[in-house]
This record gives structure tokens, sequence and C-alpha cells, in this order.
């Protein structure tokens, strides 16, 4: 039987909302193990001058928990 965690993460990124999950995903895989899914709960932009500076994403990750 395995049992699942869920954590939120939040990750930015300069270039994309898809590029700020890669990252997300990237530094969750890093510092958790059997890292299985997530699922985007929030998207947000920072702006400064009418221009986006930053997408911002707010995530759950799903990471099954050791034996």
């Amino acid at each position: 039987m395995s049992i699942a965690r869920v954590t939120e993460i939040s990750a930015s990124s300069p270039t994309s909302f898809e590029d700020a999950v890669t990252q997300g995903i990237k530094r969750a895989n890093d510092t958790l193990r059997n890292v299985r899914g997530a699922w985007i709960k929030e998207q947000s932009v920072d702006c400064d001058s009418g221009q986006i500076t930053s997408y911002r994403v707010n995530m759950m990750v799903t990471f099954v928990l050791d034996d």
C-alpha cells in the first residue's frame, strides 16, 4: 500500500507560466522523493509599467512517502 502526501509550492519565471511550472517541479524533485504529479491551483503575473515582469504559479505537488 502506498501513502501519498500533497504540499503546496509557489514558483515563478520571467518567461511563461509553463516555465514556472517546469521550474517548480524541478525544484520539488530536488527536495522531495517520489514526486508523482501536480495540479495548478493559481496563476498570477507581476507587472511594472504595463508590462508583465514575471509569471507565478501556486501548485499542489503529490509525492509518495517511503515505506
